[in-house]
């Protein structure tokens, strides 16, 4: 019995976001059940290629995104722009603990889905709403897209190649980010809104915008503007303060060196055959490397260059100095700590067999992460859900089929 077992949750939400909440949820054991539209369901399933296969090799109906942010969840398709579709989502509501939306400002209001048509049939719901920008101010109504908030929240202008380089530019994150932060985000607000439910028996709205999330998530490099007044600029792979933090090159490719602080530097230099860099008084300290960054990686490049990234990832790690290879997908999956804490599971699926996942990163000593369901196929569970959760009859099912709101 997953952590979260005791609760539902009504997931009313698409693309990656909430579902990636949802997700998060399902996993430690909530009932999540998916509300799709009927025929055509959350965009992503069309978010292909690539689409998983089945058996035979030929392509399925479920595309890999979809398949991303799904699992442990139950599919039930509804039009709620019936009359009829909109009373099913409020009784499924009103047994619920929490639903999760990422509707425009004001776009359930017209179905009676909105929080406060929910609150009063059901005060301890907690109902999540994700958007671009939020409930409030002047953007509030726009459509809001991770890649159009990595842009307006900043995080472009620090990621990419310095000006003055070749290839310089702004360059977005190569996954979703903002999206799946706003997930994760949205997961704690919810737990967090629970545990005042269990001291004060009711629920509450939580707003959640994508830019905000964006902002928050600037960290040290936010501070770094607050503080000073000088908005950071782009250093490609490079850190804004510390140095050695970035990529150089070696024999057969490239490594990542990570120093964090003096004594790893002069570890470093030892291996690097340069024992004198850690005395250099242009070196010696981290404020002063950052200072002199534009002496230093030269030199640095110089040295890498004559050894394989394995012997400098080898012998960097016997001294003590944080380093890494820049694996591809293939070798990553390969690397034998990410086998050893099993990141890559497999899931029984009705069309392919079985479905590959990316495990979920928390562990939990009492109760673990299941994988109980793969990510369900469009309206997979109408008929159990209504029947189970509403006490619907296979009649009355079979009635609203035919009437076109299932």
């Amino acid at each position: 019995m997953g952590a979260l077992s005791h609760l539902r949750v009504l997931d009313l939400s698409r693309v990656l976001a909430g579902p990636w909440s949802g997700q998060i949820l399902a996993d430690l054991g909530a009932d999540v059940i998916k509300v799709e539209r009927p025929g055509s369901g959350d965009d992503t399933r069309s978010w292909g290629p690539p689409f998983l296969k089945d058996a035979e090799g030929e392509n399925t109906s479920e595309a890999a995104y979809y398949l991303s942010a799904n699992r442990n969840k139950r599919s039930v398709t509804i039009d709620f722009t019936q009359a009829e579709g909109q009373r099913l989502v409020r009784e499924l509501a009103a047994k619920s603990d929490i639903v999760i939306e990422n509707f425009k400002v004001g776009g359930l209001a017209a179905y009676g889905l909105d929080y406060q048509s929910l609150k009063a049939i059901n005060p301890r719901l907690i109902y999540c709403s994700i958007t671009g920008f939020g409930q409030t101010g002047p953007y509030a109504r726009r459509a809001g897209y991770d890649f159009m908030i990595q842009g307006l929240g900043g995080l472009m202008s620090l990621t990419g190649r310095p000006e003055g380089e070749e290839g310089a530019g702004p360059v977005k994150v190569g996954v979703a980010l903002t999206d799946i932060l706003t997930g994760l985000y949205s997961t704690v607000a919810i737990l967090a809104a629970l545990a005042h439910r269990e001291q004060a028996g009711v629920g509450q709205h939580v707003d959640m915008a994508l830019l905000d999330v964006q902002v928050a998530c600037l960290a040290n490099q936010a501070m770094n503007y607050l503080t000073t007044g000088n908005p950071p600029r782009r250093l490609g792979n490079a850190h804004p303060n510390i140095v050695p933090y970035q990529d150089f090159p070696t024999a057969d490719g490239d490594f990542i060196l990570t120093v964090g602080n003096d004594s790893q530097f002069r570890k470093f230099a030892e291996v690097a055959g340069q024992p004198e860099w850690a005395d250099d008084p242009r070196f010696v300290t981290n404020k002063l490397r950052v200072a002199n960054r534009a002496e230093l990686i030269p030199l640095i490049r110089q040295a890498t260059v004559f050894k394989t990234t394995a012997q400098w990832v080898s012998q960097l790690e016997a001294a003590g100095v944080p380093c890494g290879p820049i694996n591809d997908l293939a070798q990553m999956f390969q690397d034998p700590q990410v086998l050893a804490r099993r990141l890559a599971v497999n899931i029984p699926h009705p069309l392919a067999g079985s479905v590959p996942q990316v495990a979920s990163p928390i562990r939990l000593s009492e109760t673990p992460v299941e994988y109980r369901r793969a990510p369900p196929l469009l309206g997979e569970h109408t008929e159990v859900v209504l029947e189970d959760v509403l006490g619907l009859d296979a009649a009355e099912v079979q009635r609203l089929r035919s009437a076109g709101v299932l």
